[in-house]
């Protein structure tokens, strides 16, 4: 669905990424992981298209990014940035309604089809009781499910989330984790997700992108990517992984004894 070739992406004069060659996807739910300042952001902005690469290219759906009509585009890729501001008291409905847009054509509102679309998305966030909700009133963690409720009324096959469960408590967090892996295997669609929770990304991925210090990368299923040897030396602190049961549960280890 997505591939990058000779994808280099910079900050100032410094390299994030360089030369990344990589293909995902329908059904695959891949995790970028990273440093902070290690480029996650960078990458999804770029694969969203709302940032120039800065060299090589992206095409989706075997079409370089750039050729995409705009309207085209909005309902074959949706993504979540990290950060988000709410200047007007709108309510919880018309914000997800707002994401049905591409699909309105010369319709000025919408309709019962776009309502549907985006209550059923609120329920599957569990913030269908948030509905009437101005969203400057939101928690931050109910802001973030509103939030990822719209990316879902989008209704598009490629999800780009940067950290889709940052601000999300703990039964919220594994809830959305797994929603996303129920769509990518029983829906089809492709999720890139930037996520710093090394066991939410082993639990719900299927495949991992490593941003490693210098612009390095590896990537492939996160059996054979999420080693701690790899981890470690991506994030700049030794991992440990332990079995527990039929899980792996990754642990930072202590520098000293």
């Amino acid at each position: 669905m997505i591939t990058t070739t000779h994808l280099t992406l910079k900050a100032g004069q410094r390299v994030l990424l360089e030369r990344l060659d990589w293909q995902a996807r329908a059904g695959e739910n891949w995790c970028v992981i990273g440093a902070n300042g290690a480029g996650k952001s960078t990458l999804l902005r770029t694969l969203a298209g709302v940032r120039d690469a800065d060299g090589g290219e992206v095409k989706l759906d075997g079409r370089p990014l750039s050729s995409w009509p705009l309207g085209e585009l909005a309902r074959a890729r949706a993504w979540l940035p990290q950060a988000r501001g709410d200047a007007f008291a709108y309510s919880v409905i018309d914000t997800v309604l707002a994401a049905r847009h591409p699909y309105q054509g010369g319709r000025y509102w919408e309709g019962a089809e776009d309502v549907e679309a985006a209550q059923r998305a609120l329920a599957l966030l569990d913030a269908a009781h948030l509905a009437g909700r101005d969203v400057r009133t939101l928690s931050g963690g109910e802001r973030q499910r509103v939030a990822l409720a719209a990316l879902l009324a989008q209704d598009t096959p490629l999800l780009l989330l940067d950290e889709p469960t940052n601000a999300l408590d703990l039964g919220h967090a594994v809830a959305v984790t797994e929603l996303l892996a129920r769509l990518c295997r029983e829906q089809g669609k492709l999720a890139v997700q930037a996520i710093h929770d090394l066991n939410q990304a082993f639990a719900g991925s299927t495949h991992a992108l490593l941003l490693m210090p210098g612009g390095g990368w590896h990537a492939g299923p996160v059996r054979e990517v999420m080693r701690p040897d790899l981890l470690g030396a991506c994030l700049g602190h030794p991992v440990a992984a332990i079995a527990h049961g039929e899980r792996t549960i990754f642990i930072p280890e202590s520098r000293h004894p």
